[in-house]
Protein backbone atom coordinates (compact mmCIF):
# COMPACT_ATOMS: atom_id res chain seq x y z
CA UNK A 1 0.00 0.00 0.00
CA UNK A 2 1.27 3.47 -0.83
CA UNK A 3 2.23 5.29 2.33
CA UNK A 4 0.91 8.68 1.24
CA UNK A 5 -2.34 7.55 -0.29
CA UNK A 6 -5.68 7.40 1.50
CA UNK A 7 -6.26 4.05 -0.15
CA UNK A 8 -9.21 3.15 2.03
CA UNK A 9 -11.46 5.83 0.49
CA UNK A 10 -11.80 3.54 -2.53
CA UNK A 11 -13.07 0.51 -0.61
CA UNK A 12 -16.47 -1.15 -0.40
CA UNK A 13 -16.69 -3.21 2.79
CA UNK A 14 -18.61 -6.38 3.57
CA UNK A 15 -19.06 -7.39 7.19
CA UNK A 16 -18.94 -11.10 7.92
CA UNK A 17 -20.28 -12.48 11.19
CA UNK A 18 -18.29 -15.74 10.99
CA UNK A 19 -20.50 -17.78 13.30
CA UNK A 20 -23.45 -17.33 10.92
CA UNK A 21 -21.88 -17.05 7.46
CA UNK A 22 -20.97 -20.56 6.26
CA UNK A 23 -20.33 -23.80 8.13
CA UNK A 24 -17.82 -26.13 6.46
CA UNK A 25 -17.75 -29.07 8.89
CA UNK A 26 -21.38 -29.68 9.91
CA UNK A 27 -21.14 -28.53 13.53
CA UNK A 28 -23.76 -25.83 12.95
CA UNK A 29 -21.32 -22.94 13.41
CA UNK A 30 -19.79 -20.91 10.60
CA UNK A 31 -16.02 -21.03 10.26
CA UNK A 32 -13.00 -19.77 8.36
CA UNK A 33 -13.04 -22.54 5.77
CA UNK A 34 -16.66 -21.66 5.13
CA UNK A 35 -15.68 -18.06 4.46
CA UNK A 36 -12.91 -19.21 2.11
CA UNK A 37 -15.45 -21.24 0.15
CA UNK A 38 -17.57 -18.12 -0.40
CA UNK A 39 -14.86 -15.65 -1.42
CA UNK A 40 -15.85 -15.86 -5.09
CA UNK A 41 -19.40 -14.81 -4.13
CA UNK A 42 -18.01 -11.80 -2.27
CA UNK A 43 -15.72 -10.94 -5.18
CA UNK A 44 -18.59 -11.20 -7.68
CA UNK A 45 -20.67 -8.86 -5.53
CA UNK A 46 -18.00 -6.22 -6.10
CA UNK A 47 -16.66 -6.10 -2.56
CA UNK A 48 -13.06 -4.97 -2.05
CA UNK A 49 -12.60 -5.41 1.71
CA UNK A 50 -13.99 -7.71 4.41
CA UNK A 51 -14.52 -6.84 8.06
CA UNK A 52 -14.42 -10.01 10.14
CA UNK A 53 -16.31 -9.96 13.44
CA UNK A 54 -14.19 -11.54 16.21
CA UNK A 55 -12.63 -14.93 15.55
CA UNK A 56 -10.27 -14.84 18.55
CA UNK A 57 -10.27 -17.46 21.28
CA UNK A 58 -13.26 -16.79 23.52
CA UNK A 59 -15.75 -18.45 25.87
CA UNK A 60 -18.38 -16.82 23.62
CA UNK A 61 -20.53 -15.32 26.36
CA UNK A 62 -20.82 -12.25 24.12
CA UNK A 63 -20.24 -14.20 20.92
CA UNK A 64 -16.54 -13.43 20.63
CA UNK A 65 -16.51 -9.89 21.97
CA UNK A 66 -15.19 -11.42 25.18
CA UNK A 67 -11.65 -12.37 24.18
CA UNK A 68 -9.53 -14.79 26.16
CA UNK A 69 -6.52 -14.77 23.78
CA UNK A 70 -5.90 -11.95 21.31
CA UNK A 71 -3.39 -13.95 19.30
CA UNK A 72 -5.23 -17.23 18.86
CA UNK A 73 -8.14 -18.34 16.68
CA UNK A 74 -11.03 -19.94 18.52
CA UNK A 75 -11.26 -23.64 17.59
CA UNK A 76 -14.92 -23.30 16.56
CA UNK A 77 -13.71 -21.14 13.67
CA UNK A 78 -10.59 -23.12 12.79
CA UNK A 79 -6.88 -22.54 13.21
CA UNK A 80 -4.31 -19.84 12.55
CA UNK A 81 -3.36 -21.82 9.45
CA UNK A 82 -6.97 -21.42 8.26
CA UNK A 83 -6.74 -17.69 8.88
CA UNK A 84 -3.48 -17.47 6.91
CA UNK A 85 -5.14 -19.36 4.07
CA UNK A 86 -8.07 -16.93 4.16
CA UNK A 87 -5.65 -14.02 3.89
CA UNK A 88 -3.90 -15.63 0.94
CA UNK A 89 -7.10 -16.51 -0.90
CA UNK A 90 -8.57 -13.06 -0.30
CA UNK A 91 -5.41 -11.42 -1.61
CA UNK A 92 -5.65 -13.49 -4.81
CA UNK A 93 -9.05 -11.85 -5.34
CA UNK A 94 -7.82 -8.35 -4.44
CA UNK A 95 -9.87 -8.39 -1.25
CA UNK A 96 -8.43 -6.88 1.92
CA UNK A 97 -9.19 -8.16 5.42
CA UNK A 98 -9.75 -6.04 8.50
CA UNK A 99 -10.16 -7.53 11.95
CA UNK A 100 -12.41 -6.59 14.85
CA UNK A 101 -10.33 -4.99 17.61
CA UNK A 102 -11.81 -5.25 21.12
CA UNK A 103 -9.55 -3.49 23.60
CA UNK A 104 -11.95 -1.88 26.07
CA UNK A 105 -12.29 -5.19 27.88
CA UNK A 106 -11.28 -8.84 27.82
CA UNK A 107 -13.06 -12.02 28.81
CA UNK A 108 -12.96 -12.93 32.48
CA UNK A 109 -11.25 -16.09 31.19
CA UNK A 110 -8.28 -14.18 29.80
CA UNK A 111 -5.05 -15.26 31.57
CA UNK A 112 -4.43 -11.65 32.62
CA UNK A 113 -7.71 -11.47 34.50
CA UNK A 114 -7.53 -14.98 35.89
CA UNK A 115 -4.15 -14.10 37.40
CA UNK A 116 -5.43 -10.73 38.63
CA UNK A 117 -8.52 -12.19 40.30
CA UNK A 118 -6.60 -15.00 42.01
CA UNK A 119 -3.60 -13.03 43.23
CA UNK A 120 -4.00 -9.62 44.92
CA UNK A 121 -0.28 -8.97 44.47
CA UNK A 122 -0.24 -9.73 40.75
CA UNK A 123 0.86 -6.88 38.44
CA UNK A 124 -2.13 -7.84 36.30
CA UNK A 125 -4.37 -6.27 38.95
CA UNK A 126 -3.35 -2.98 37.41
CA UNK A 127 -4.48 -4.18 33.98
CA UNK A 128 -8.08 -3.88 35.22
CA UNK A 129 -10.07 -1.70 37.62
CA UNK A 130 -10.33 -3.02 41.18
CA UNK A 131 -11.81 -0.99 44.03
CA UNK A 132 -12.16 -1.79 47.71
CA UNK A 133 -14.79 0.00 49.80
CA UNK A 134 -14.78 0.55 53.55
CA UNK A 135 -18.47 -0.21 53.98
CA UNK A 136 -18.47 -3.27 51.72
CA UNK A 137 -20.95 -1.66 49.32
CA UNK A 138 -20.37 -1.25 45.61
CA UNK A 139 -18.30 1.83 44.73
CA UNK A 140 -21.12 3.57 42.85
CA UNK A 141 -24.53 3.09 41.22
CA UNK A 142 -23.48 2.82 37.57
CA UNK A 143 -25.41 0.37 35.39
CA UNK A 144 -23.58 -1.70 32.77
CA UNK A 145 -24.67 -1.68 29.13
CA UNK A 146 -25.99 -5.23 29.41
CA UNK A 147 -27.78 -4.52 32.69
CA UNK A 148 -26.95 -4.76 36.39
CA UNK A 149 -24.18 -3.04 38.30
CA UNK A 150 -20.85 -2.26 36.68
CA UNK A 151 -19.22 -3.69 39.81
CA UNK A 152 -18.79 -7.38 40.50
CA UNK A 153 -17.52 -8.75 43.85
CA UNK A 154 -14.04 -10.28 43.86
CA UNK A 155 -14.26 -13.86 45.20
CA UNK A 156 -12.91 -14.30 48.73
CA UNK A 157 -12.16 -10.57 49.09
CA UNK A 158 -15.09 -8.93 50.95
CA UNK A 159 -15.62 -5.32 49.94
CA UNK A 160 -13.47 -5.57 46.82
CA UNK A 161 -14.97 -5.24 43.34
CA UNK A 162 -13.91 -5.21 39.70
CA UNK A 163 -15.39 -2.97 37.02
CA UNK A 164 -17.21 -3.84 33.78
CA UNK A 165 -18.93 -1.50 31.33
CA UNK A 166 -20.78 -4.32 29.57
CA UNK A 167 -21.08 -7.50 31.64
CA UNK A 168 -19.36 -9.22 34.55
CA UNK A 169 -17.85 -11.64 32.03
CA UNK A 170 -16.11 -8.70 30.30
CA UNK A 171 -13.92 -6.82 32.82
CA UNK A 172 -12.71 -3.45 31.53
CA UNK A 173 -9.03 -2.92 30.84
CA UNK A 174 -7.37 -0.10 32.75
CA UNK A 175 -6.15 2.25 30.03
CA UNK A 176 -4.77 4.57 32.71
CA UNK A 177 -1.94 2.01 33.06
CA UNK A 178 0.85 2.65 30.49
CA UNK A 179 2.12 -0.94 30.87
CA UNK A 180 -1.27 -2.25 29.74
CA UNK A 181 -1.30 0.11 26.79
CA UNK A 182 2.16 -1.02 25.70
CA UNK A 183 1.09 -4.68 25.69
CA UNK A 184 -2.03 -3.85 23.68
CA UNK A 185 0.01 -1.96 21.08
CA UNK A 186 2.40 -4.88 20.70
CA UNK A 187 -0.54 -7.21 20.04
CA UNK A 188 -2.07 -4.86 17.46
CA UNK A 189 1.22 -4.53 15.61
CA UNK A 190 1.57 -8.32 15.57
CA UNK A 191 -1.65 -8.55 13.54
CA UNK A 192 -0.59 -5.71 11.26
CA UNK A 193 2.69 -7.52 10.62
CA UNK A 194 0.63 -10.53 9.55
CA UNK A 195 -0.84 -8.36 6.81
CA UNK A 196 -4.30 -7.36 7.98
CA UNK A 197 -5.28 -4.06 6.38
CA UNK A 198 -6.65 -2.53 9.56
CA UNK A 199 -9.33 -2.80 12.20
CA UNK A 200 -12.89 -2.02 13.08
CA UNK A 201 -12.39 -0.78 16.63
CA UNK A 202 -15.07 -1.91 19.08
CA UNK A 203 -16.61 0.33 21.76
CA UNK A 204 -13.58 2.56 21.52
CA UNK A 205 -15.20 5.56 23.19
CA UNK A 206 -15.46 3.63 26.48
CA UNK A 207 -11.71 3.58 27.13
CA UNK A 208 -11.79 6.63 29.40
CA UNK A 209 -13.76 6.59 32.67
CA UNK A 210 -14.27 9.53 35.01
CA UNK A 211 -11.75 8.85 37.73
CA UNK A 212 -13.92 10.38 40.47
CA UNK A 213 -16.13 7.25 40.21
CA UNK A 214 -19.06 9.23 41.65
CA UNK A 215 -22.66 8.04 41.74
CA UNK A 216 -25.38 9.92 39.86
CA UNK A 217 -29.17 10.12 40.32
CA UNK A 218 -30.84 6.86 39.32
CA UNK A 219 -32.63 6.75 35.97
CA UNK A 220 -34.72 3.56 36.44
CA UNK A 221 -36.43 1.42 39.06
CA UNK A 222 -33.24 -0.52 39.79
CA UNK A 223 -31.64 2.48 41.49
CA UNK A 224 -28.85 2.57 38.92
CA UNK A 225 -27.77 5.02 36.23
CA UNK A 226 -26.33 4.21 32.82
CA UNK A 227 -22.55 3.99 32.69
CA UNK A 228 -22.51 6.13 29.55
CA UNK A 229 -22.72 9.29 31.68
CA UNK A 230 -19.36 8.57 33.33
CA UNK A 231 -17.70 6.06 31.02
CA UNK A 232 -18.42 7.02 27.40
CA UNK A 233 -16.92 9.88 25.36
CA UNK A 234 -15.27 11.34 28.46
CA UNK A 235 -12.68 14.15 28.56
CA UNK A 236 -9.21 12.74 28.08
CA UNK A 237 -10.31 9.96 25.71
CA UNK A 238 -8.49 11.69 22.87
CA UNK A 239 -5.15 11.27 24.69
CA UNK A 240 -5.51 7.48 24.65
CA UNK A 241 -6.74 7.45 21.05
CA UNK A 242 -3.92 9.62 19.74
CA UNK A 243 -1.31 7.42 21.41
CA UNK A 244 -3.01 4.30 20.06
CA UNK A 245 -2.89 5.71 16.53
CA UNK A 246 0.76 6.79 16.72
CA UNK A 247 2.00 3.54 18.26
CA UNK A 248 0.17 1.22 15.85
CA UNK A 249 -2.09 2.14 12.92
CA UNK A 250 -0.10 5.11 11.66
CA UNK A 251 3.06 3.02 11.26
CA UNK A 252 1.37 0.65 8.81
CA UNK A 253 -0.97 3.02 6.96
CA UNK A 254 -3.76 0.84 8.30
CA UNK A 255 -7.43 1.67 7.92
CA UNK A 256 -9.34 2.13 11.17
CA UNK A 257 -13.10 2.27 11.58
CA UNK A 258 -14.23 3.46 14.98
CA UNK A 259 -17.39 2.24 16.66
CA UNK A 260 -18.36 5.24 18.77
CA UNK A 261 -21.98 5.58 19.76
CA UNK A 262 -23.26 8.78 21.30
CA UNK A 263 -21.06 11.24 19.41
CA UNK A 264 -22.41 14.60 18.37
CA UNK A 265 -21.61 15.67 14.80
CA UNK A 266 -19.00 18.08 16.19
CA UNK A 267 -17.39 15.31 18.26
CA UNK A 268 -17.36 13.07 15.20
CA UNK A 269 -15.51 15.72 13.23
CA UNK A 270 -12.71 15.72 15.80
CA UNK A 271 -12.32 11.94 15.61
CA UNK A 272 -11.67 11.66 11.88
CA UNK A 273 -9.49 13.23 9.25
CA UNK A 274 -5.75 13.82 9.09
CA UNK A 275 -5.57 14.97 12.71
CA UNK A 276 -8.25 12.60 13.99
CA UNK A 277 -7.83 9.27 15.73
CA UNK A 278 -9.42 7.11 13.02
CA UNK A 279 -9.66 6.86 9.25
CA UNK A 280 -13.43 6.93 9.66
CA UNK A 281 -16.15 6.24 12.18
CA UNK A 282 -19.56 4.72 11.66
CA UNK A 283 -22.31 7.26 11.18
CA UNK A 284 -24.78 5.96 13.76
CA UNK A 285 -26.84 9.15 13.84
CA UNK A 286 -29.69 7.63 11.86
CA UNK A 287 -29.10 3.97 12.75
CA UNK A 288 -30.96 4.02 16.06
CA UNK A 289 -33.92 6.20 15.19
CA UNK A 290 -36.36 3.46 16.17
CA UNK A 291 -35.56 3.30 19.91
CA UNK A 292 -35.47 5.77 22.76
CA UNK A 293 -32.00 4.60 23.86
CA UNK A 294 -29.78 2.24 21.88
CA UNK A 295 -27.83 1.20 24.98
CA UNK A 296 -30.98 0.54 27.01
CA UNK A 297 -33.66 -0.24 24.46
CA UNK A 298 -35.92 -1.69 27.12
CA UNK A 299 -37.10 1.93 27.35
CA UNK A 300 -39.18 1.36 24.22
CA UNK A 301 -39.61 2.22 20.55
CA UNK A 302 -39.95 5.68 19.03
CA UNK A 303 -42.60 6.73 16.56
CA UNK A 304 -40.14 8.33 14.15
CA UNK A 305 -40.88 10.09 10.88
CA UNK A 306 -39.17 10.23 7.50
CA UNK A 307 -38.34 13.96 7.91
CA UNK A 308 -36.54 12.97 11.14
CA UNK A 309 -34.64 10.26 9.28
CA UNK A 310 -33.72 12.75 6.57
CA UNK A 311 -32.39 15.22 9.14
CA UNK A 312 -30.26 12.57 10.86
CA UNK A 313 -28.98 11.19 7.57
CA UNK A 314 -27.40 14.51 6.63
CA UNK A 315 -26.54 15.98 10.04
CA UNK A 316 -23.05 14.56 10.53
CA UNK A 317 -22.33 14.58 6.81
CA UNK A 318 -22.87 18.32 6.63
CA UNK A 319 -20.71 18.87 9.73
CA UNK A 320 -17.84 17.17 7.88
CA UNK A 321 -18.45 19.02 4.62
CA UNK A 322 -15.34 20.87 3.53
CA UNK A 323 -13.06 18.95 5.92
CA UNK A 324 -10.86 15.93 5.32
CA UNK A 325 -13.08 13.85 7.63
CA UNK A 326 -14.59 10.61 6.40
CA UNK A 327 -17.44 8.35 7.51
CA UNK A 328 -18.40 4.70 7.26
CA UNK A 329 -21.94 4.69 5.92
CA UNK A 330 -24.05 1.79 7.06
CA UNK A 331 -27.57 0.34 7.25
CA UNK A 332 -26.98 -2.87 9.19
CA UNK A 333 -24.47 -4.65 11.38
CA UNK A 334 -24.29 -7.49 13.88
CA UNK A 335 -25.73 -5.27 16.65
CA UNK A 336 -28.79 -4.08 14.75
CA UNK A 337 -32.12 -5.53 13.65
CA UNK A 338 -32.56 -5.95 9.90
CA UNK A 339 -33.14 -2.59 8.25
CA UNK A 340 -36.06 -3.73 6.11
CA UNK A 341 -37.94 -4.76 9.25
CA UNK A 342 -36.81 -1.67 11.17
CA UNK A 343 -37.36 1.21 8.75
CA UNK A 344 -40.27 -0.10 6.69
CA UNK A 345 -43.08 -0.06 9.21
CA UNK A 346 -45.78 -1.99 7.34
CA UNK A 347 -44.87 -5.65 6.93
CA UNK A 348 -46.60 -5.82 3.56
CA UNK A 349 -44.22 -3.14 2.28
CA UNK A 350 -41.08 -5.03 3.34
CA UNK A 351 -40.34 -6.05 -0.24
CA UNK A 352 -37.32 -6.24 -2.51
CA UNK A 353 -38.35 -2.86 -3.93
CA UNK A 354 -38.15 -1.27 -0.47
CA UNK A 355 -34.83 -3.01 0.25
CA UNK A 356 -33.41 -1.46 -2.92
CA UNK A 357 -34.75 1.98 -1.98
CA UNK A 358 -33.05 1.85 1.42
CA UNK A 359 -29.81 0.71 -0.20
CA UNK A 360 -29.88 3.58 -2.68
CA UNK A 361 -30.58 6.05 0.12
CA UNK A 362 -27.22 5.52 1.86
CA UNK A 363 -24.88 4.09 -0.75
CA UNK A 364 -23.93 7.32 -2.52
CA UNK A 365 -23.29 9.48 0.53
CA UNK A 366 -19.70 10.55 1.24
CA UNK A 367 -17.78 7.79 2.98
CA UNK A 368 -17.09 4.10 2.58
CA UNK A 369 -20.26 1.99 2.28
CA UNK A 370 -20.51 -1.11 4.48
CA UNK A 371 -22.76 -4.04 3.58
CA UNK A 372 -23.64 -6.55 6.26
CA UNK A 373 -24.00 -10.21 5.26
CA UNK A 374 -27.52 -10.90 4.01
CA UNK A 375 -28.37 -7.22 3.64
CA UNK A 376 -27.76 -7.63 -0.08
CA UNK A 377 -30.48 -10.29 -0.12
CA UNK A 378 -33.08 -8.23 1.73
CA UNK A 379 -33.01 -10.48 4.79
CA UNK A 380 -35.57 -9.62 7.49
CA UNK A 381 -36.02 -9.98 11.23
CA UNK A 382 -37.04 -13.37 12.49
CA UNK A 383 -39.72 -14.10 15.09
CA UNK A 384 -38.66 -16.21 18.05
CA UNK A 385 -41.64 -17.66 19.92
CA UNK A 386 -39.87 -18.05 23.26
CA UNK A 387 -37.15 -16.25 25.20
CA UNK A 388 -35.21 -19.53 25.34
CA UNK A 389 -34.59 -19.29 21.58
CA UNK A 390 -32.45 -16.15 21.91
CA UNK A 391 -28.67 -16.40 22.29
CA UNK A 392 -27.60 -12.78 22.81
CA UNK A 393 -26.56 -11.71 26.31
CA UNK A 394 -27.78 -8.16 25.71
CA UNK A 395 -31.21 -9.40 24.68
CA UNK A 396 -31.53 -11.49 27.83
CA UNK A 397 -30.62 -8.53 30.04
CA UNK A 398 -33.07 -6.17 28.32
CA UNK A 399 -35.83 -8.77 28.56
CA UNK A 400 -35.29 -9.14 32.30
CA UNK A 401 -35.17 -5.39 32.84
CA UNK A 402 -38.45 -5.00 30.97
CA UNK A 403 -40.07 -7.61 33.22
CA UNK A 404 -38.64 -5.89 36.30
CA UNK A 405 -40.13 -2.60 35.11
CA UNK A 406 -43.64 -3.99 34.79
CA UNK A 407 -43.83 -5.29 31.22
CA UNK A 408 -45.68 -8.52 30.60
CA UNK A 409 -43.78 -11.43 29.06
CA UNK A 410 -45.77 -10.91 25.86
CA UNK A 411 -44.84 -7.22 25.67
CA UNK A 412 -41.19 -7.94 26.43
CA UNK A 413 -41.00 -10.72 23.83
CA UNK A 414 -42.56 -8.45 21.21
CA UNK A 415 -39.98 -5.75 21.89
CA UNK A 416 -36.95 -8.01 21.80
CA UNK A 417 -38.20 -9.70 18.62
CA UNK A 418 -38.15 -6.25 17.07
CA UNK A 419 -34.82 -5.02 18.46
CA UNK A 420 -32.69 -8.04 19.40
CA UNK A 421 -29.19 -8.33 17.97
CA UNK A 422 -30.03 -11.96 17.17
CA UNK A 423 -32.07 -10.67 14.21
CA UNK A 424 -28.80 -9.98 12.42
CA UNK A 425 -27.21 -13.22 13.55
CA UNK A 426 -29.49 -15.82 12.01
CA UNK A 427 -27.59 -17.84 9.40
CA UNK A 428 -26.84 -16.53 5.93
CA UNK A 429 -29.42 -17.77 3.43
CA UNK A 430 -27.56 -19.43 0.58
CA UNK A 431 -30.47 -21.41 -0.86
CA UNK A 432 -34.08 -22.35 -0.19
CA UNK A 433 -33.40 -25.66 1.55
CA UNK A 434 -34.37 -26.45 5.13
CA UNK A 435 -31.00 -25.28 6.49
CA UNK A 436 -30.51 -22.61 3.84
CA UNK A 437 -27.23 -24.12 2.62
CA UNK A 438 -25.57 -22.80 5.75
CA UNK A 439 -24.82 -26.16 7.39
CA UNK A 440 -25.43 -29.89 7.16
CA UNK A 441 -25.80 -30.00 10.95
CA UNK A 442 -28.03 -28.22 13.42
CA UNK A 443 -27.60 -24.43 13.20
CA UNK A 444 -26.40 -22.78 16.41
CA UNK A 445 -29.40 -20.44 16.21
CA UNK A 446 -32.71 -20.77 14.39
CA UNK A 447 -32.84 -19.64 10.79
CA UNK A 448 -34.99 -16.71 9.74
CA UNK A 449 -38.63 -17.59 9.28
CA UNK A 450 -39.40 -15.08 6.51
CA UNK A 451 -37.06 -16.28 3.79
CA UNK A 452 -39.02 -17.62 0.82
CA UNK A 453 -37.16 -16.44 -2.27
CA UNK A 454 -34.70 -14.49 -0.11
CA UNK A 455 -31.52 -16.46 -0.73
CA UNK A 456 -28.47 -16.39 -2.96
CA UNK A 457 -29.49 -19.30 -5.22
CA UNK A 458 -32.87 -17.82 -6.12
CA UNK A 459 -31.65 -14.26 -6.40
CA UNK A 460 -28.62 -15.08 -8.54
CA UNK A 461 -30.88 -15.96 -11.46
CA UNK A 462 -33.45 -13.20 -10.96
CA UNK A 463 -32.35 -10.02 -12.76
CA UNK A 464 -34.71 -7.95 -10.58
CA UNK A 465 -33.56 -9.39 -7.24
CA UNK A 466 -32.15 -7.36 -4.40
CA UNK A 467 -28.82 -9.18 -4.82
CA UNK A 468 -28.47 -8.18 -8.46
CA UNK A 469 -29.48 -4.62 -7.62
CA UNK A 470 -26.63 -4.47 -5.08
CA UNK A 471 -24.22 -5.75 -7.73
CA UNK A 472 -25.42 -3.08 -10.11
CA UNK A 473 -25.27 -0.40 -7.42
CA UNK A 474 -21.70 -1.31 -6.50
CA UNK A 475 -20.74 -1.22 -10.18
CA UNK A 476 -22.24 2.27 -10.52
CA UNK A 477 -20.34 3.44 -7.46
CA UNK A 478 -17.04 2.17 -8.87
CA UNK A 479 -17.72 3.75 -12.26
CA UNK A 480 -18.42 7.14 -10.66
CA UNK A 481 -15.86 6.86 -7.91
CA UNK A 482 -14.30 10.26 -8.52
CA UNK A 483 -17.44 12.29 -7.91
CA UNK A 484 -18.44 10.05 -4.98
CA UNK A 485 -15.09 10.39 -3.22
CA UNK A 486 -14.28 13.99 -4.07
CA UNK A 487 -17.64 15.55 -4.82
CA UNK A 488 -19.60 17.94 -2.64
CA UNK A 489 -22.80 16.79 -0.91
CA UNK A 490 -25.97 18.89 -1.02
CA UNK A 491 -29.31 17.92 0.44
CA UNK A 492 -32.17 18.60 -1.94
CA UNK A 493 -34.70 20.53 0.12
CA UNK A 494 -38.37 21.43 -0.36
CA UNK A 495 -39.31 17.87 -1.23
CA UNK A 496 -42.44 15.94 -0.19
CA UNK A 497 -42.08 14.68 3.38
CA UNK A 498 -41.70 11.05 2.29
CA UNK A 499 -38.79 11.72 -0.08
CA UNK A 500 -35.09 11.76 0.72
CA UNK A 501 -32.98 13.40 -1.99
CA UNK A 502 -29.45 14.66 -2.38
CA UNK A 503 -26.84 15.42 -4.99
CA UNK A 504 -23.10 14.95 -5.34
CA UNK A 505 -21.31 17.66 -7.33
CA UNK A 506 -17.84 17.82 -8.85
CA UNK A 507 -16.68 20.22 -11.55
CA UNK A 508 -19.60 20.49 -14.00
CA UNK A 509 -21.26 17.18 -13.14
CA UNK A 510 -23.97 16.13 -10.70
CA UNK A 511 -25.12 12.77 -9.44
CA UNK A 512 -28.68 13.00 -8.08
CA UNK A 513 -30.27 10.51 -5.68
CA UNK A 514 -34.06 10.49 -5.20
CA UNK A 515 -35.77 8.00 -2.86
CA UNK A 516 -39.47 7.71 -2.09
CA UNK A 517 -39.87 5.98 1.28
CA UNK A 518 -43.64 5.56 1.32
CA UNK A 519 -46.32 3.37 -0.23
CA UNK A 520 -47.86 6.19 -2.30
CA UNK A 521 -46.87 8.02 -5.46
CA UNK A 522 -44.98 11.20 -4.60
CA UNK A 523 -44.83 14.15 -6.97
CA UNK A 524 -41.45 15.79 -7.39
CA UNK A 525 -41.12 19.57 -6.89
CA UNK A 526 -39.58 19.88 -10.34
CA UNK A 527 -38.77 17.72 -13.32
CA UNK A 528 -35.71 15.51 -12.82
CA UNK A 529 -33.86 14.45 -15.95
CA UNK A 530 -30.53 13.07 -17.07
CA UNK A 531 -28.79 9.74 -17.59
CA UNK A 532 -30.40 7.07 -15.42
CA UNK A 533 -27.75 5.09 -13.57
CA UNK A 534 -30.07 3.19 -11.24
CA UNK A 535 -33.81 2.65 -11.00
CA UNK A 536 -35.23 0.03 -8.68
CA UNK A 537 -38.30 -0.22 -10.92
CA UNK A 538 -35.95 -1.51 -13.61
CA UNK A 539 -37.23 0.93 -16.26
CA UNK A 540 -34.43 2.82 -17.96
CA UNK A 541 -36.47 4.02 -20.96
CA UNK A 542 -37.49 7.27 -19.27
CA UNK A 543 -35.04 10.14 -19.14
CA UNK A 544 -37.15 12.43 -17.01
CA UNK A 545 -39.21 12.04 -13.84
CA UNK A 546 -42.03 14.16 -12.43
CA UNK A 547 -43.07 11.69 -9.73
CA UNK A 548 -41.82 8.59 -7.95
CA UNK A 549 -43.81 5.41 -7.49
CA UNK A 550 -44.08 3.74 -4.04
CA UNK A 551 -40.56 2.99 -2.71
CA UNK A 552 -39.02 4.00 -6.00
CA UNK A 553 -35.36 5.07 -5.98
CA UNK A 554 -33.47 6.60 -8.89
CA UNK A 555 -29.92 7.78 -9.43
CA UNK A 556 -29.42 10.34 -12.21
CA UNK A 557 -26.17 11.62 -13.70
CA UNK A 558 -26.02 15.05 -15.31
Amino acid sequence: MEKDKLWWKNEIFYQIYPRSFQDSNGDGIGDLQGIISRLDYIKDLGITAIWLSPIYKSPMVDMGYDISDYQAIDPIFGTMADFDELMEEAQKRDIKIIMDLVVNHTSDQHPWFKEAISNPESPYRDFYYFKKTKDGKKPNNWRSIFGGSTWEPVPNEPGNFYFNSFSKYQPDLNWENPKLRKVIYKMINWWLEKGVAGFRVDAINFLKKDQDWKSLPADANDGLVSVIHKGQNRPGLEVFLDELKHETFEKYNAVTVGEAYGLTPAETKKMVGKNGSFSMVFDFGYMNIEVEDIDEWFRGQRDWTIPELRKLLFETQMELQGTDGWLATVLENHDQPRVLSKLIKNKSDQTATAAKALATMYFFLPGDPFVYQGQELGMKNTQFDNISKFKDINTMKNYQIMLDNGCSKEQALKMINFESRDNARTPMQWNGSEKAGFTTGNPWIELGNDRVGINVADEQTDPESTLNFYRQMISVRKEHQNILINGNLSEINDVPENIIAYKRELDDHELLVWVNLCDKVSKLPEKVEGKVLLNNYDDYSSREYRELDPYQAIVIYQ
